[in-house]
């Protein structure tokens, strides 16, 4: 079966006052149709740069971007992105930044608002529809931006860093609200984490990359059950998973 999202021989250059800089060089991957794929990395590496290579925000210097079998170089519906940064609306209730996406591709006002209330009853948060950003907790406004990018019925969720602002229960408090809701929506999700066991304990596959310029050095595969618990992060089994990855992303390159 054909990949829903593939990157070809990726490169890309930087072009700064100091001269160019080559960020990824020779990236190629393929992601199945509802598989959940991590992406870790030392920082610099250029994480992030193929992150938003794949959801056609930025134009790599040679190689391509496919998605269903038609070439991606620029923002599709079909794929949504999560940031770090929230970047809530704060004069918009909670509902109405949920709404947003509708608002612009036309959708009523009415059909709009039920769907994001709706969303909203999945990532937990019915009855704050008319509250606003400034009264939320970071894990709260987490949710609602992926209320938010979820509202469109998108096919791939693109994820940067998403719980990097949190602590460490929060993280992992949203580590299963996130897989809970990846599999209710049966999307297809791309996470850019710096944070080793978060990468195995979500992700069906770990991608890890190689310093700057960035390569794609090893795959770790995650044999993990579905639906996963915090239990697992104490296992022995998940102990040997995380030391291949951390063993890929240490591993010295003659």
């Amino acid at each position: 079966m054909e990949p829903l999202l593939t990157g070809r021989e990726i490169r890309h250059i930087y072009a700064g006052s100091q001269g160019a800089l080559l960020a990824l060089d020779g990236v190629s991957l393929a992601v199945a149709q509802g598989e959940f794929v991590a992406i870790v990395g030392p920082s610099g590496c250029g994480k992030s740069t193929l992150l938003r290579i794949l959801g056609g925000l930025l134009v790599p210097s040679q190689g391509s971007v496919w998605l269903e079998g038609e070439p991606l170089s620029s923002p599709r519906r079909q794929v949504a992105y999560v940031f770090q940064d929230v970047n809530l609306m704060p004069w918009r209730s909670v509902l109405h930044n949920v709404t947003l996406p509708l608002e612009v591709a036309h959708v009523s006002r009415a059909q709009a608002e039920q769907r994001a209330a709706e969303l909203l009853r999945l990532v937990g948060l019915a009855g704050f529809e008319g509250g606003y950003p400034r009264a939320l907790s970071g894990g709260m406004a987490q949710r609602v931006a992926l209320a938010r990018a979820l509202v469109a019925g998108p096919e791939v969720l693109l994820l940067d860093e998403p719980f990097g602002s949190l602590d460490a229960l929060n993280r992992e408090q949203m580590n299963l609200e996130l897989l809970r809701i990846w599999r209710a929506r049966q999307v297809t999700a791309v996470m850019v984490t710096h944070d080793l066991r978060e990468a195995v304990f979500v992700a069906d596959r770990v991608l890890v990359m190689s310093p700057r310029p960035g390569r794609i050095r090893c795959e770790v595969a995650v044999n993990l059950p579905r639906p996963r618990t915090l239990d697992l992060l104490y296992t022995e089994f998940f102990g040997a998973l995380l030391r291949r990855v951390r063993e890929g992303i240490e591993a010295r390159v003659p």
